[in-house]
């Protein structure tokens, strides 16, 4: 987990409706990335959640450029991780009066950017 220093800036989303594993095929591709360039790679991906981290990557670059005074153009993607949230446990009905057991789970992500060095 990043320290945020004067060179760094962050973007959580919790409650992401989606397993981890699925949302940690996401965050793969766009670590170490060029801010641009993750952002492009999120806007052509055709996994449903990219759109979520994509507005997440969009958030932090912002905060980036807002509220740290970072150069936008010099981003990079430092860290992109994600963790396990609840899981909504749901019943479906089968056959013979049995019952089977639904898992929705949820997760987090943060994105961290941070300027690059010269």
């Amino acid at each position: 987990m990043a320290k945020n220093n004067a060179k760094q800036a962050m973007a959580v989303c919790r409650s992401v409706r989606t397993s981890a594993r699925k949302l940690n095929l996401v965050a793969q591709t766009i670590r170490g990335m060029g801010a641009e360039k993750a952002v492009a790679e999120l806007s052509f991906s055709k996994k449903r959640i990219a759109k979520v981290a994509l507005g997440l990557l969009q958030s932090a670059i912002s905060n980036a450029e807002n509220n740290h005074n970072l150069n936008i153009d010099k981003l990079v993607v430092s860290e992109a991780y994600v963790g396990k949230g609840i899981v909504m446990k749901r019943m479906s009905a089968r056959g013979r009066g049995r019952s089977a057991r639904i898992l929705k789970p949820f997760s987090s992500m943060t994105i961290v950017v941070s300027e690059r060095g010269e």
